[in-house]
């Protein structure tokens, strides 16, 4: 069978799994236990708690949507904060969730694919954090939903990866897997969302993120917000494969009205968030 031949077989496969209720996969394993450890302290804010389990995008992806099924949510309006949805479930369901989520990763986070998937597990944080800042500063989105958006703008990469694991075989080289998570992860990860009832804001932001220039619009969205802090990782993340221009900017920097300047106090205010962040795991 030939390579191409053999990836799409590998992708048919992961869209027929795509509609299991019961799809949990990993990302950062070491991030979940700390989660666990950190949300079992006595008379913690429930702003620490939502700080804390942003910091992971399946555990995320699952209490907001627990908080949006009719059980918890009697009114039928769908939330998109992860404060709202921490406080509408409470510790213990939030708690339980954590230790599930826990569970299910470590049956399943082994083999060599792990090393890629902590380092895709930290650019995706250190995204949502620019999305965060960016949305507070340069729009009118709330921080909070840009957090959520960015951190699971490559939800679709871990959920690949995490497949790959078991296909080994089918890809040449590492260069070959990657190849194919650049090809299909936005439209792999839009479909989780979907099977995970995120809201439609962020899914569609999700699937958008891969075309850098998509519609003529002139206020800025999250999708824009997703493509500018993915953009801006290069200036945290020197391996990043990103440089910026300020000369000829993407249109989605335009929008947000990006410079040199007041990039680097946005970056600069990042990296102090997202120290904040990490501490709050330890």
């Amino acid at each position: 069978m030939s390579e191409k031949n053999s990836e799409f077989e590998f992708i048919q496969g992961l869209t027929a799994e795509l509609s299991s209720p019961a799809l949990i996969f990993p990302t950062s394993l070491t991030a979940t236990m700390n989660i666990r450890r950190a949300i079992s302290q006595e008379n913690i804010s429930n702003d620490n708690v939502a700080r804390i389990v942003s910091t992971e995008p399946v555990l995320s992806a699952q209490i907001l949507k627990l908080s949006n099924s009719a059980a918890y949510n009697s009114t039928g309006k769908i939330n998109t904060d992860l404060r709202t949805a921490t406080m509408r479930l409470g510790f213990v369901k939030v708690r339980n969730l954590t230790i599930t989520v826990g569970m299910k990763q470590l049956s399943e986070h082994k083999g060599e694919i792990s090393g890629l998937m902590e380092g895709l597990w930290n650019r995706s944080l250190r995204v949502g954090t620019l999305s965060s800042v960016l949305a507070k500063h340069q729009s009118r989105i709330n921080p909070d939903n840009a957090m959520l958006a960015g951190l699971l703008h490559d939800v679709g990469k871990f959920y690949i990866l995490n497949r790959a694991n078991h296909y080994l075989s089918l890809f040449t080289s590492q260069q070959a897997l990657w190849n194919l998570v650049d090809a299909w992860h936005s439209n792999i990860g839009a479909a989780i969302l979907e099977n995970w009832e995120i809201p439609d804001e962020i899914r569609n932001a999700v699937q958008d993120f891969g075309t850098r220039e998509i519609g003529q619009r002139t206020v800025p969205d999250l999708t824009d917000i997703i493509i500018a802090a993915d953009l801006l990782d290069a200036h945290i993340d020197e391996r990043s494969k990103y440089t910026i221009n300020w000369e000829t900017l993407p249109a989605s920097l335009t929008r947000l009205h990006l410079n040199a300047d007041n990039s680097k106090a946005l970056l600069d205010e990042a990296k102090i968030e997202l120290d904040i962040i990490l501490k709050s795991l330890n």
